[in-house]
């Protein structure tokens, strides 16, 4: 466990085993247990599962609102696109063990409050990439772009190889795809 404070720890604990037996198996009770504390204990930070999860959501995620709120003051060119690629990817990878978490629970984020948010989140990046002009094919570029990121988290886990150099590839083929849609027929 990277981080250090009670809070932090409880969450932590607590992803590792929504990851391990899913969020739905997982039980207050077993959280506790696994940090070797009481109930009470655990209730003074959280009263619930959902409590927790959207803590965590909320922590690790911060980097992506500091990233969108970023980009919104920035110039719409390809090299700032580029560039939130580059920071998005290192958000992903600060909060790779959610990310998991959320791709393995789907049904379970799309439920809670946390799946509304992460959608209006993609949503305001993929319009922060590509430009309204851009023909349909080009725009696809630019989405496909950050679900590369997503996906290639992901699966690439279960690829052979050097874990940085997968991550280094991940980024590369996202940049390449808003590249090529920002140097499309219509701007050629």
């Amino acid at each position: 466990m990277a981080r250090g404070n009670t809070r932090q720890r409880i969450q932590d604990v607590a992803l590792e085993l929504f990851a391990e037996q899913g969020y739905e198996k997982t039980s207050l009770r077993e959280i506790s247990e696994r940090l070797e504390v009481t109930k009470a204990a655990l209730y003074y930070h959280f009263k619930t599962k959902e409590e927790i999860l959207i803590s965590l959501f909320r922590d690790l995620t911060r980097p992506i609102d500091e990233l969108i709120a970023w980009a919104g003051e920035q110039p719409r060119t390809l090299e700032t696109k580029q560039e939130i690629l580059r920071r998005y990817h290192v958000a992903l990878t600060g909060a790779a063990p959610l990310f998991r978490f959320m791709q393995e629970n789907q049904a379970t984020v799309r439920d809670l409050s946390i799946g509304e948010t992460f959608k209006e989140r993609m949503v305001t990046l993929t319009r922060l990439i590509q430009e309204p002009d851009f023909a349909m094919a080009d725009r696809v570029r630019c989405i496909s772009a950050l679900f590369t990121m997503h996906a290639g988290m992901f699966f690439m886990q279960h690829v052979d190889g050097d874990p940085e150099e997968k991550r280094d590839a991940v980024l590369e083929v996202a940049v390449d795809l808003v590249t090529r849609a920002h140097q499309g027929p219509a701007r050629g």
